[in-house]
């Protein structure tokens, strides 16, 4: 039983400090950065509410699946997995989705601290006034500048990783936790100024039409993949994020609730981000569905060009910097928490010797976009093959089987002793967990590794 084992790592003092925490994980790059582009290239509205479906039909179900297992073994990713196989008399070799997750949020870590030292430069060059007034060619040039500078790019993705390494190395309530109560509350109330200022813009309507009208005649079923991606990508799912931070929660906190609020917060930052983002696109006659560079190449010219767009864009990379940092320290925790457990390691020491890994690994993608530019393994970058390897494969296949040890290995007993749900809502995410979930976790797996083709 649970109430036997405990964390050695200590736990979360509250639900709301596991909420805020576990929230952080989610919210990243992936919501500021990706979520905008990838509304804008599907269609908008109809892209949306599939989106939302998925996030309620798969993201949520396999969330609940991972804090679950995470609250039953009380350990590192690994050591959780180890614990539950033995216990329940299964095989040892489930101890390896515990370091499919390890792994996956230390890659991970590796080139999201060289794209998050993007942000960090950025809010020094729209504080600088780099984007007055500047034209598409000359942001074009900044942010070329910046890539093609692996000195510039080593620094950024050095300060990045030791920004991290402090608030790990703190500890679960010293660190992780006081980290996340400051964070958290100060990137919504950013957002929320920097909708505010959308809504000053004129084109307030026009982007709020984009994003909540439907269209389905622009959604294919390609679109329809994408959204599954993403919504069960947003929730740093598979990647031992949530087991983790799932081992440090209270044993009378309910699973399925702070589940929920999380899937809500998470959603809610991407689709104030949207909120925030389309209006400044419309109103200076921007594309939509500019693809990534929307972020780094697109919106600096509107910041450059609007009233109080210096501020506005400080504030805006200052956000990006905030929800990288919170998803930053939760992709390293698996490994720092194995470290402690497994070889003796004080938690500096643990971190000390995680974020000196991670940096190592991370030059590689410094490297990709200058020096090591046109090497090339299986045609992709190191830093493309990376974020391919993980996101497509690594990923998928963490959540596929988190999803089956929690419903065809782990006992109903167990499940229901962990969940405290009623019959009609355990079913429910029974079935859900069991059946839908792994079918549309498959269904992504193949399309994006190319041996399924769909629209």
């Amino acid at each position: 039983m649970t109430s036997k084992r405990s964390s050695l790592h200590g736990q979360w003092s509250s639900r709301w400090a596991f909420i805020l925490a576990a929230t952080g994980s989610a919210v990243g790059l992936g919501n500021i950065w990706k979520f905008p582009y990838i509304t804008g290239e599907n269609g908008g509205g109809a892209f949306v509410i599939v989106y939302l479906v998925c996030i309620a039909c798969i993201g949520i179900p396999l969330m609940m699946a991972e804090i679950l297992i995470g609250r039953r073994g009380r350990r590192s990713p690994v050591n959780t997995m180890r614990t539950l196989a033995a216990e329940g008399h299964h095989h040892p070799a489930w101890q390896y989705l515990g370091w499919t997750g390890v792994l996956a949020g230390f890659l991970i870590l590796s080139y999201y601290s060289v794209v998050a030292g993007w942000a960090l430069a950025y809010v020094f060059r729209a504080a600088g006034g780099l984007f007055d007034n500047a034209t598409g060619e000359q942001i074009g040039e900044l942010f070329t500048a910046l890539i093609s500078d692996p000195e510039r790019l080593l620094a950024w993705h050095t300060i990045f990783i030791v920004m991290t390494m402090i608030v790990v190395s703190r500890g679960v309530q010293s660190g992780l936790e006081k980290a996340v109560r400051f964070l958290m509350p100060g990137l919504f109330l950013l957002l929320a100024m920097l909708v505010g200022y959308a809504m000053s813009t004129g084109s307030f309507t026009e982007g709020m039409a984009f994003l909540f009208s439907p269209d389905f005649s622009k959604l294919s079923s390609a679109s329809v993949l994408v959204a599954m991606g993403h919504a069960f990508f947003t929730l740093s799912l598979g990647m031992g994020a949530i087991m983790v931070y799932g081992s440090y929660l209270p044993e009378d906190t309910s699973i399925a609730q702070t589940s929920i609020i999380i899937a809500a917060a998470d959603t809610l930052v991407a689709l104030m981000a949207g909120m925030a983002i389309f209006p400044i696109v419309f109103a200076h006659g921007l594309e939509p569905g500019m693809g990534s560079g929307l972020i780094f190449q697109t919106l600096p010219i509107a910041f450059g060009h609007m009233p109080g767009g210096t501020f506005f864009g400080t504030l805006f990379f200052v956000l990006l910097v905030f929800a990288a940092w919170t998803s930053a320290i939760s992709l390293i925790e698996p490994a720092v928490a194995w470290l402690v457990e497994n070889r003796g390691m004080t938690r500096v020491m643990a971190s000390a010797w995680a974020g000196l890994a991670t940096w190592i690994v991370g030059l590689g993608t410094v490297f990709s976009f200058n020096l090591w530019a046109e090497r090339k393994l299986f045609g992709m970058s190191f830093f493309d093959l990376l974020d391919f390897a993980t996101a497509n494969i690594i990923l998928p296949l963490g959540g596929l089987f988190i999803a089956l040890f929690a419903t065809w290995t782990l006992s109903r007993r167990v499940t229901k002793d962990e969940l405290k749900l009623g019959r009609t809502g355990y079913q429910l995410w029974y079935i859900l967990t069991r059946y839908v979930a792994p079918l549309a976790v498959i269904v992504i797996f193949l399309n994006v590794t190319g041996l399924l083709e769909l629209g």
